[in-house]
């Protein structure tokens, strides 16, 4: 087994497969503690809940690779990615040098985890991203990364144009709040960075509309000092949410037992669900001779308003798994179905978690320390972000990394009124 990288370097190594492994640090844990990139001929990861730093790399095509690989991690490493690739070296160990594109590529990577990931939750207090915010940041990050890519279409986050054409309504905001920043400080840097390379983006690939040409006109023109402006009506949601305070689904009946199940964010997309571990409810009752159990699961404030066939998993004292389909209500998934219980039991075991039939990839190991791990690294990126514009200081150097607030994380930050 090839040991890991120690600080400094990376190991090189080709598997049986003929992927060439570019080991850069650790990234074992769950799916969603892992920021992953499709690059060309690649795949890029980098742990959420450590040091980014050098990502590993899963190599499955080396000329593809080529065009990037010594621009990530230097040219030592890029000349024993090949020599893997050809039979030369079975394994090498090679120092590391962290090179821009290798820290611009890891800021997309966690915004991308950030997209899938964020664990949004009206009952932890976890503000949303604004996705239009987020998805601008992105098209500029890509933009700036193109190195990474090539011109096949294996590369599903290779899509800056998407990107700017889906989220292009949260373009005036972001002018009325770079107008509105003070000019020294280090957020007007960072939207006017953001702005400009979504314009410079927007013009390669051949985009137009009347929000582009708003942003053109605007960079066009000198920067005026615009009076400050309220980022919670620049950034508000407007989904008339409000929780409905967990009314029963039925009436009647005696309780026989009651509790929280697992709310595992690999089952279902995001937004389907309010990501807190106590989202997911169960309640058992005796109606007569029948056992019956109600499931209540809170929805994301962005859940989907038409029918989804989500669905909670039962599954009672180590017996088969069973499905309960759901519906939304107001703001909560609900459903109910019988259960095949002993007359006399009073204290049943019940394992319950929801998921989305066609996305779920199965139960797996629990993960709940890396959910309060993940909980606990966005409140405090979430701190930082609020304090972004009272820490600005004249003459500071850019942001960059994934230590640094998105503007996503600062709107969210400033507009979490609803939290």
């Amino acid at each position: 087994m090839t040991r890991g990288a120690g600080e400094g370097e990376v190991v090189v190594s080709r598997g049986e497969d003929g992927t060439v492994r570019v080991i850069g640090g650790p990234v074992a844990g769950s799916d969603f503690t892992r920021a992953v990139l499709d690059v060309a001929g690649a795949v890029l990861v980098w742990p959420v809940l450590g040091d980014a730093g050098l990502p590993t790399a899963e190599i499955h095509d080396v000329p593809r690779a080529q065009q990037w690989l010594w621009a990530v991690y230097g040219e030592q490493i890029a000349a024993a990615v090949q020599a893997c690739a050809v039979g030369e070296l079975a394994s090498v160990r090679v120092p590391a040098e962290l090179t821009p594109l290798a820290g611009s590529a890891a800021r997309l990577g966690f915004g991308h985890w950030a997209a899938r990931w964020w664990p949004a939750s009206h009952l932890d207090g976890i503000p949303a991203l604004p996705p239009d915010v987020l998805g601008l940041e992105l098209a500029a990050l890509t933009h700036a990364c193109q190195q990474l890519f090539d011109a096949d279409d294996d590369q599903p986050d290779d899509c800056v144009a998407e990107l700017i054409g889906d989220h292009a309504a949260a373009l005036d905001a972001l002018i009325q709040l770079w107008h509105s920043t003070p000019p020294t400080s280090d957020t007007v840097r960072q939207l006017e960075s953001v702005l400009r390379t979504v314009d410079d983006a927007a013009d390669s690939a051949g985009l137009d509309g009347e929000a582009l040409r708003r942003l053109r006109t605007a960079l066009d023109r000198p920067r005026p000092d615009g009076p400050p402006v309220d980022a919670t009506a620049l950034f508000a949601r407007h989904d008339d949410y409000a929780l409905a305070a967990g009314e029963p689904l039925v009436t009647g009946g005696r309780v026989i037992a009651r509790g929280t199940g697992i709310n595992d964010w690999r089952r279902c997309p995001p937004g389907f669900v309010d990501a807190s571990e106590t989202a997911v409810s169960w309640t058992a009752r005796a109606l007569g001779a029948r056992r019956q159990i109600e499931v209540e699961v809170v929805a994301h404030i962005a859940a989907p308003v038409a029918e989804a066939p989500l669905a909670a998993e039962v599954r009672v004292n180590d017996g088969p798994r069973s499905r309960v389909p759901l519906s939304r209500r107001v703001d909560v998934w609900s459903g109910r179905a019988d259960l095949d219980l002993p007359a006399g039991e009073t204290e049943p075991r019940i394992e319950l978690g929801v998921l989305l039939p066609g996305f779920d990839p199965g139960p797996g190991s629990e993960g709940g320390t890396d959910r309060e791990a993940i909980r606990a690294l966005v409140r405090r990126r979430l701190a930082t972000a609020g304090a972004a514009t009272q820490l600005d200081a004249p003459n500071s150097p850019p942001r960059d990394g994934t230590s640094a607030p998105f503007l996503a994380e600062i709107a969210a930050a400033t507009t979490d009124e609803d939290y």
